[in-house]
């Protein structure tokens, strides 16, 4: 039985990290990196979550900045809404490495 004591945090750290050093290997970098981050995580719910965990983290940045610096929330909700949406347009290997690494977790 696989020891299940990961993080969460941890793996969503590693998942950005190791996704911004291997930028230049489109599909396989954040295949990579989510094999690494799930595999930190502790597990195949927690692996996708560290995965979702960064976009929902940038979405809310961006709603509240978008918000205080136009002092119009619902351009804030848009600019917050639409990160979130471009991420997870791209997540698609990032989520698989998760799922795979959460596995041999």
């Amino acid at each position: 039985m696989a020891d299940n004591d990961g993080s969460v945090l941890m793996g969503a750290f590693w998942m950005i990290l190791l996704s911004i050093l291997l930028f230049w290997l489109p599909g396989i970098g954040p295949l990579i990196a989510g094999i690494v981050g799930g595999r930190l995580a502790g597990g195949v719910g927690a692996g996708l979550l560290a995965a979702i965990l960064p976009a929902l983290v940038l979405a809310v940045a961006l709603f509240v900045l978008g918000a205080s610096l136009t002092g119009l929330p619902i351009v804030g909700a848009i600019f917050g809404a639409s990160a979130f949406v471009l991420v997870l347009v791209q997540i698609g290997p990032l989520l698989l490495g998760a799922l795979i690494g959460g596995l041999l977790a």
